[in-house]
């Protein structure tokens, strides 16, 4: 019988400062009503000085491995996603490694912005699929509170700050074998890199290295790019939209996230929608989000849960998972 991955366990991690809309517009030229009104963000975490990339992705780990029923001794690989690394080397999720006492295997961060986690997933999937890995720990990790232009009022009210984390296991004889990860599915075109990138790193110290969107494109590109993903990702398990229990989106921004709800005929209460209270948390508000419902009962074991994400690059992807 081929390997399968299990999603066994998921957590999330939100640092402790809560940022309201008004107390962004004692400093910024916006508004509640103005940001509410085109994002539905009401408010985000913004990370205190600790709270790093790091830190946060450990907490998000170790609490997946909690909901998993797992330790450090089961896990052989863990893959980060993020946009905001704690340094240009070593990784943080060596970083993550060495903080939960993992004494074996390897640990790497992936770059592919808000599509992080799904990109990650894949990979992580792939991994145990080939039977290189047993367990695999999955994170997003994002400080986005640090790499934003606060005099571009229509970008820097629109992110925010956290971690989210899977563990994904090799199934068993004793695991239902419709569980696991189906499939997954990711796409990149390079030549729509200047729509939404940051414009710096360690390579150019001579760029401040701060978040730049171009939203009407991004817009435009996400909607259509992510409806492929999704329809492409049901062919591909011979599924049809009346099959999907659950929409675990990219909390990006509540008119994406409800046109893609449209699009799959999904009622809004079959949607997960954080990007009221988390902003845009980047590469981990797949996983946030997906704590959140499982951690609240919403999912259930045996559902059938659609996840799907675009950032810049662009890159994009989607993933089935049964619970």
């Amino acid at each position: 019988m081929p390997i399968r991955s299990i999603l066994a366990g998921c957590g999330g991690y939100l640092p402790e400062r809560i940022v309201t809309n008004e107390e962004l517009s004692r400093t910024v030229d916006t508004s509640d009503a103005w940001i509410q009104e085109r994002t539905g963000i009401r408010q985000r975490h913004f990370a205190a000085k600790h709270e790093t990339t790091a830190f946060m992705g450990t907490a998000a780990a170790a609490a997946a491995l909690a909901d998993a029923g797992a330790t450090a001794a089961d896990v052989d690989a863990i893959i980060l996603a993020t946009s905001t690394p704690d340094q240009a080397f070593p990784a943080s999720a060596l970083r993550v490694q060495a903080a939960l006492g993992v004494k074996q295997g390897f640990g790497f961060d992936l770059s592919a912005a808000c599509a992080g986690f799904i990109y990650a997933l894949s990979v992580a999937d792939g991994l145990i699929r080939a039977g290189q890995v047993r367990g695999a720990l999955v994170i997003g990790s994002e400080v986005y509170s640090r790499i934003l232009n606060w005099q571009d009022r229509g970008t820097c009210v629109l992110f925010g700050d956290g971690a989210g984390a899977v563990f994904l296991r090799a199934a068993t004889a004793a695991d239902d074998d419709r569980r696991g990860v189906l499939s997954t599915h990711i796409h990149a075109q390079g030549t729509l890199g200047d729509i939404l990138y940051v414009d710096g790193a360690v390579g150019q110290p001579d760029k401040p290295g701060h978040l730049v969107m171009h939203g009407r494109e991004v817009f435009r590109h996400a909607v259509t790019r992510l409806a492929e993903a999704v329809e492409e990702a049901l062919a591909a398990n011979g599924l049809r939209h009346t099959d999907i229990d659950w929409l675990v989106p990219h909390q990006a921004n509540s008119r994406i996230i409800e046109a893609m709800g449209r699009k799959l005929g999904l009622p809004a209460d079959r949607v997960v929608v954080t990007v009221d209270r988390h902003a845009n948390t980047s590469a981990a508000s797949v996983p946030l989000a997906l704590a959140e419902a499982r951690g609240d009962g919403r999912i259930k074991p045996g559902d059938l849960v659609l996840l799907e994400a675009l950032g810049g690059g662009l890159a994009w992807g989607s993933a089935l998972v049964r619970l």
